[in-house]
């Protein structure tokens, strides 16, 4: 359903009467004499005229400090004692890495001060009448403490915070105590942003309910961190949370956190098998103490942070009523700063100027949904997934051709066979689709007669039957036919940065608002794979812990596909893949299974806006078309095996 408007109307002698107050504390305020006409009412106000804050305070002159977080905020309004509210970003990344595009990190004068901080949030927001806050999580840069992946010292430090701004814990001006530092200048209004482990900590945060944090901006954010690191026991790393934790680590922390990490190696073992670690790593449980509005944003073919993230984030927070808003990118791992640059920063500054500042700018009565369709090219939705969607059962049904199937409603019968090869991928199998080969059973729908849109997460039952006692299987869902995309393969992951610079907020000496500008790096294909799920057979019975098969014996299975929103055109067809290992995306078990997929005990469930109707009458009559080789055949999505600025979820 749309955002809920969260504030009443009001009797228009009092809007005047509100209205003519902040108007005179505007022209009594400092930042009255910087000549701005539209200077914004004070930010502590419970009412706000349509509008939105504008840059009239003093970058330059902003206050910067370290109270163990780093703070920059107007001076003019510390001046004039008027609390305001809070961005804040939590971040492993600040010193190891570096954040964004062009891996910034921070900088500190000779005093321990901040000099920059990475991005652009505070040089935009801070000038607008903000409080910009950059908080080291526990074990990193500046911060004692040890890092433990998203566990309770990730989210209780970064909670702490909020609770600080709010006045209900206690801060000090050195890492050993001495003198209380009071965040008296804050309202308490705190959102929190970020993109991969960063909106991850803000989606633990929320988790917790704490009080005062009004809004949260993950960006291709984590929900379960299990779900980073396995799909239904198979692998998805050749390493665990330990790795990230020793990488993000400060030297001093990583001297002295050995217990935290052989914790980390302990309990979370690469059999797959669920452990109390990754309860408290799973923040989607906890989404009905959620009291923030939430604007996710992700990238629909992020092999990363995989998709499945924000689909059950967003179920669950749909679920327990929580204003919500997206945006949907083609792209990989990418923030939207970098893919649709000037979009994102006017809404970003309108959703935060209406949910922390309490503009009555209507951002919360648009489109829940912005989803880019073609590179550069976006449609909106009133509400996400579409009122009309509609879980479809499709079936795989035996071809003319061993491996070759139909894709439809009619169930199938008799059983396709594949051999697991790692040597291929997805890549590889939807490139040959219509041919047989022995590392996969491919089905597919007649042309279609008019588009056909999947809007939501889809699920794969697949029953089959192993010749050895490990085996994983893989399901991916391919619209077949010719597209220009965003090339999410390559290195970019959608994108391509240029040399020019554009500028978005204020500069000093050590902190310039200016940034490389992008634009979109597309491919021509013949399919695009725009679904995708994995699991060990061995977790049939009990998706949190495996045990070995029997060969010659039959097990059923459900596979989660990655949430996503794809239309396949008018002429293209849908197809269902079922594979064994996904080169690249998963490991392959520790042996080489031949399985065989029982058609009769096999389908899809996927969400189809217009539903069953609308797969019947897209449907055309049978004809034979064989994909032609695809440009990007055997170029497999790249897999984050090296830090990609800030580690493998920076």
């Amino acid at each position: 359903m749309p955002i809920r408007a969260r504030r009443t109307r009001l009797l228009w002698r009092a809007f005047i009467a509100a209205a003519l107050t902040a108007l005179l504390a505007t022209l009594m305020s400092p930042g009255a004499a910087l000549g701005a006409a539209q200077a914004p009412a004070a930010p502590g106000d419970s009412l706000r005229p349509p509008g939105e804050s504008r840059p009239v305070y003093s970058y330059e002159d902003a206050i910067r400090e370290s109270v163990w977080v780093d703070i920059v905020r107007p001076r003019e309004l510390d001046r004039a004692g008027r609390e305001i509210p809070v961005i804040m970003d939590a971040s492993p990344y600040y010193s190891c890495c570096g954040r964004g595009n062009e891996s910034q990190k921070k900088t500190y004068d000779s005093n321990g001060k901040p000099v920059q901080l990475p991005l652009y949030y505070d040089n935009y927001f801070v000038p607008r009448g903000y409080g910009y806050v950059a908080v080291d999580l526990a074990g990193t840069n500046r911060s004692d403490g040890c890092v433990d992946v998203g566990g309770r010292s990730d989210i209780q430090s970064a909670k702490a915070v909020v609770d600080w701004l709010n006045g209900r814990a206690r801060g000090y001006t050195s890492r050993t105590g001495g003198e209380p530092a009071k965040a008296a200048w804050s309202n308490g209004k705190t959102g929190m942003i970020g993109k991969s482990y960063d909106g991850t900590i803000a989606n633990g945060v929320a988790a917790t309910g704490v009080k005062g944090l009004k809004t949260i901006v993950p960006i291709g954010a984590i929900s379960s961190w299990y779900d980073y690191y396995f799909a239904k026991g198979a692998p998805l790393y050749d390493s665990g949370p330990e790795w990230l934790s020793d990488y993000v680590e400060s030297p001093e922390a990583r001297a002295r956190c050995g217990a935290v990490q052989q914790r980390l190696v302990d309990e979370a073992p690469r059999t797959g098998d669920w452990t109390r670690l990754w309860s408290e790593r799973d923040y989607v449980p906890d989404a009905d103490k959620v009291k923030a509005s939430v604007f996710v944003v992700h990238g629909m073919q992020d092999l990363n942070v995989r998709t499945k993230h924000f689909g059950q984030w967003w179920d669950a927070l749909a679920e327990n009523g929580v204003d919500r808003k997206i945006w949907l990118s083609q792209t990989g791992h990418v923030d939207p700063f970098d893919f649709r640059r000037a979009d994102w920063v006017r809404t970003l500054h309108r959703w935060f100027d209406h949910e922390l500042m309490g503009y009555d700018n209507g951002v919360d009565r648009e489109p829940m949904a912005d989803i880019e369709r073609a590179p550069d090219r976006w449609t909106t939705d009133r509400v996400w997934p579409p009122r009309a969607t509609d879980t479809v059962k499709l079936r795989p049904a035996k071809g003319t051709s061993p491996g070759v199937g139909t894709f439809g409603p009619r169930p199938g019968s008799g059983t396709e066979t594949f051999t697991d090869d790692p040597k291929l991928g997805e890549t590889d199998w939807a490139a040959r689709i219509g041919t047989s080969t022995p590392e996969k059973a491919g089905f597919l729908s007649k042309p279609l007669a008019r588009d056909l849109r999947l809007s939501g997460s889809s699920k794969v039952t697949v029953t089959a039957t192993p010749t050895t006692r490990t085996a994983h299987l893989s399901a991916v869902l391919v619209d077949l036919g010719p597209d220009t995309i965003r090339d999410y393969a390559g290195s970019g992951e959608g994108i391509s940065t240029l040399p020019e610079r554009s500028c978005w907020g204020a500069s000093t000496t050590g902190d310039s608002a200016c940034f490389k500008e992008t634009r979109a790096k597309t491919a021509a294909v013949d399919y695009t794979i725009f679904s995708r799920g994995w699991a060990d057979l061995g977790n049939w019975a009990d998706e949190e812990k495996g045990r070995p098969l029997t060969p010659g014996k039959p097990y059923t299975i459900t596979l989660d596909l990655a949430a996503s929103d794809h239309v396949v055109p008018k002429g293209h067809r849908l197809a269902l893949i079922i594979g064994g290992t996904d080169k690249n995306l998963i490991d392959p078990p520790a042996d080489t299974p031949t399985l065989g997929i029982d058609l009769s005990r096999t389908y899809a469930k996927v969400p189809l806006v217009g539903g069953a109707k609308a797969f019947t009458t897209s449907a055309t009559a049978p004809e034979t078309v064989t994909p032609r080789e695809s440009r990007l055949d055997g170029v497999a999505p790249p897999r984050p095996l090296n830090p990609v600025p800030g580690g493998r979820t920076s």
